[in-house]
């Protein structure tokens, strides 16, 4: 099973209210005795499960944060150029379920669907 992936520039557009994406995500990781440069932090670009939300009210402090990325953590990151320590800059959809069209499947339909992939 193979599946082919669409990058989307946060620039071009932004997911649907809801969305559940990949996010390519770049920031820098707090300093440590470990970084090649030593007192800056280590720079990285990952890959992180997030969804996307138009309208996002931050519990804690009451907050509300508008077009944002919220991964499983809740940890919130702005669009590329956003005022945020870690920003996203593209975007792509979940993958289908391996042998489905569909992202989710849940009760009575899960068993024969792992079947139907494993057989």
């Amino acid at each position: 099973m193979k599946t082919t992936v669409e990058w989307i520039s946060v620039d071009e557009r932004l997911p649907h209210d809801g969305a559940a994406v990949c996010a390519a995500v770049t920031g820098r990781y707090p300093p440590d005795e470990y970084d090649p440069e030593p007192g800056e932090g280590l720079e990285f670009w990952l890959v992180l499960p997030m969804y996307f939300r138009t309208v996002h009210p931050v519990e804690e402090t009451g907050e509300i944060v508008e077009n944002c990325f919220v991964d499983p953590d809740y940890v919130v990151r702005l669009p590329f150029g956003g005022e945020s320590d870690e920003t996203v800059t593209h975007w792509t959809a979940l993958p289908c379920l391996p042998g489905t069209d569909v992202h989710q499947i849940l009760g009575e339909g899960v068993r024969p669907a792992l079947h139907a992939v494993r057989s």
